[in-house]
């Protein structure tokens, strides 16, 4: 069965078949994929090429791509003082109402952290919290006509609101400061012991702290590490929009599918509450 999306089906790249898809992307590349090294994820696949560079397969909805035209890791190449690895060539098709997009980076210069979630200290140096901070700073302080698209959903005043007041009713959710943010960075997307950060398909404008929210968030699990991750941030997630971030990122947790099992349920209610009281009495 080929991918092609005659069907509006959900599909998930862990479980069909991709040799077709890799097929293709080898002929447009002029490279040979090593199918040995497939990472593969819920939308998108990651490989080695004979040429020691690494190549991103994503497949997305044409109604998820909106008037950005889908070429995250490509346009992410204007930006500076960000360690990521460099962008190198990409092609891009079409199928029924699926785009299809390969994108060919440098190599990692580490391995992911961990996955999205992180289930134990990964103990990192002081030179990765470093290096952290000053790409994301370097990255909020650029600009762009890009709107980030976390979980491939436009972010807009109203999703932001939308979000949060199904969990948190009443908070006055309105965003002051619009930064440009990865928006989806969490452990999988970042590498150790060298930081790096990858995978920039839905970076683009955002409110200030999401990116350092989403961190958090991914860290509760590991309380010492969330706590460090808001004391490394604390100037974007202490702002107003921050502390929205963080509420926007928890209802994410807590909201109508939330996992019982979760480990991070405890803390996200209790940062939120805290949050939550802050800014009603603020």
């Amino acid at each position: 069965m080929t991918l092609s999306a005659h069907t509006t089906r959900a599909v998930d790249l862990r479980v069909e078949p991709v040799d077709e898809v890799l097929d293709r992307v080898e002929r447009s590349l002029q490279t040979r994929l090593n199918r040995d090294t497939v990472v593969r994820k819920r939308r998108s696949i990651g490989v080695r090429t004979d040429r020691d560079t690494w190549v991103r397969i994503e497949r997305r909805g044409l109604d998820r791509i909106g008037v950005q035209g889908g070429d995250g890791t490509a346009s992410a190449e204007a930006l500076r003082g960000i360690a990521k690895p460099a962008w190198l060539v990409g092609v891009a098709w079409r199928e029924e109402s699926v785009m299809w997009r390969a994108d060919e980076t440098e190599l990692l210069l580490g391995a992911p952290v961990s996955s999205a979630v992180v289930a134990e200290d990964p103990q990192l140096s002081e030179e990765w919290w470093a290096a952290l901070n000053a790409s994301l700073d370097a990255l909020t302080a650029q600009h762009t006509n890009r709107i980030a698209t976390p979980d491939t959903e436009t972010l807009t005043q109203e999703l932001v609101t939308r979000t949060i007041n199904s969990v948190f009713p009443g908070v006055d959710t309105v965003v002051v400061e619009w930064r440009p943010a990865h928006a989806d960075f969490n452990w999988a997307n970042i590498t150790a012991p060298v930081f790096c950060v990858f995978d920039w398909e839905d970076w683009g404008m955002a409110p200030r702290g999401l990116d350092a929210a989403n961190l958090w968030g991914a860290s509760l699990a590991v309380p010492a590490l969330a706590d460090r991750v808001r004391s490394e941030r604390r100037g974007d997630l202490e702002s107003r929009d921050g502390k929205l971030m963080t509420l926007f990122v928890a209802a994410k947790i807590l909201g109508l599918y939330a996992d019982p099992d979760d480990p991070r349920l405890g803390a996200a209610w209790e940062t939120a509450e805290r949050v939550v009281k802050g800014l009603r009495t603020g």
